[in-house]
């Protein structure tokens, strides 16, 4: 009965091992994105992008790394067997009051099972193992941490660099139907034989640029999309699309000039400090390989010895063995001297990557705080220079419209019209992304690592 019912149990946990390993590997499908705000997209990266979930299967990696060399301080418990056919038996010569004779030891056949605990009581690689766990499970979380970090860099970056050329084919939709209406006007004005065929010919000319502006626009946006897909790590052949206000971006520009730099905010600074607190540990482990070791063995043996093969398992002669063992190192010719040597070296080493680390992020800080404040000037005189344009434009047209200015000077207007809309556009891209750059250097992004 009780065979029985471990058959049962065995045959209902094979079927249901299937659907639990299937509900383990099923992959939960992404969700659709549609009008995504900019912190959608960030929050739908992190969950999403393969450089993210790569981060987080090498912290998980690193902690099974971790777990494994602590696994040492347990017992390992080894068996072993042995099955032994002696063609010529040992002998041994005896001699007993001048007379030899010959012995022979152990039987034709012999076979043994051997159980044996060891337990580590002192070990220098245990010892270092347990002291760089706690910084080896920080330096993977500051590494996770780094990669998020980035990706929120990247995609705000293609974010808003979609938003820009979406607005640009706005500007030049606008400046098509303007040309499109002064492309009517001026025909009208040659087939009344107000003007001549000039400026219906530039009109022409005018429009066809405008168009062949828009269609390369329009292809460099696509490109633009599947890049911000990548960072994001979304499906190509899923719907997306984004949600923006030129207002709303414009109200992202600011940022505090005045916060001062802070290293330890810097992810890249503190993961080289972990890197300096696993190296003094090192130094320490190679100063402890002139320390003993020592460990505890416990065995249990099934010895079977018999002359037939046949009934070799008939008789069990046991032993069993409680003991230590205590390794002392001696002479190692220097080995241990320079590996301490260069363990202090390497720590110099790791001082000097920190010293150089805090000037390069001073650098980096000033040239960010730099880009920004004169990309905000940019932004300033950019914005000024649109509405200028926009006057300009207006009055030119009224005038030519009453046969004052001539369709040339018009035509310039709106060329400085939209080169004007456009340098704004752009300026406000490089002044979210300096901005962006600010906060990097000053190490005010952050994530749940």
């Amino acid at each position: 009965m009780k065979h029985y019912n471990l058959l049962t149990m065995l045959f209902c946990i094979t079927l249901l091992l299937p659907g639990a390993i299937y509900a383990q590997t099923t992959v939960k499908e992404q969700p659709t994105l549609s009008n995504a705000t900019l912190e959608q997209c960030i929050e739908y990266a992190l969950g999403n992008r393969p450089g993210v979930k790569q981060a987080l299967i090498d912290q998980e990696i690193g902690e099974t790394d971790i777990k494994s060399a602590l696994s040492g301080w347990l017992p390992q418990i080894n068996g072993t067997g042995t099955a032994n056919h002696n063609l010529k038996q040992q002998t041994q010569v005896l001699t007993t009051n001048g007379v030899t004779s010959l012995l022979t030891f152990g039987a034709k056949n012999n076979s043994q099972l051997l159980l044996q605990a060891d337990q580590k009581i002192l070990d220098a690689g245990l010892i270092q193992a347990s002291k760089t766990a706690k910084y080896y499970r920080e330096q993977y979380k500051q590494s996770t941490e780094n990669t998020k970090i980035t990706t929120i860099v990247e995609v705000s970056k293609a974010f808003y660099d979609v938003l820009t050329s979406k607005e640009q084919l706005n500007i030049i939709a606008e400046n098509i139907a303007r040309i499109e209406k002064q492309l009517k006007d001026a025909g009208a004005q040659y087939e009344a034989g107000l003007v001549d065929k000039t400026d219906f010919q530039r009109a022409q000319i005018s429009l066809g640029n405008s168009k062949a502006d828009k269609k390369r626009t329009e292809e460099l946006l696509k490109y633009k999309y599947a890049y911000l897909r990548e960072l994001m790590g979304y499906n190509a052949n899923k719907d997306f699309s984004l949600s923006y206000e030129t207002n709303a971006m414009e109200k992202e520009i600011d940022v505090d000039s005045t916060q001062g730099m802070t290293y330890q905010n810097r992810v890249e600074y503190r993961l080289l400090q972990t890197q300096r607190e696993l190296q003094r540990i090192n130094t320490s482990y190679n100063k402890l390989a002139y320390m003993p070791s020592l460990s505890a063995f416990y065995n249990y043996g099934f010895n079977y010895l018999n002359s037939s093969i046949k009934n070799l398992y008939d008789n069990n002669y046991p032993s069993s063995v409680v003991g230590l063992t205590l390794n002392i190192p001696i002479f190692q010719g220097g080995k241990r001297t320079q590996e301490i040597r260069k363990a202090k070296l390497q720590e110099r080493r790791v001082d000097y990557d920190l010293e150089n680390t805090k000037n390069q992020i001073n650098s980096q800080y000033e040239a960010a705080m730099a880009t920004y404040k004169a990309g905000r000037n940019d932004l300033n005189t950019n914005k000024s220079n649109v509405d200028l344009s926009k006057q300009v434009y207006n009055t030119i047209k009224l005038q030519y419209d009453e046969g004052i200015k001539t369709y040339l000077d018009l035509m310039t207007a709106e060329t400085d019209l939209r080169t004007a809309q456009i340098n704004y556009l752009n300026s406000l891209y490089n002044l979210l992304s300096a901005k962006l750059d600010v906060q990097q250097a000053l190490g005010t992004i952050t994530v749940n690592p």
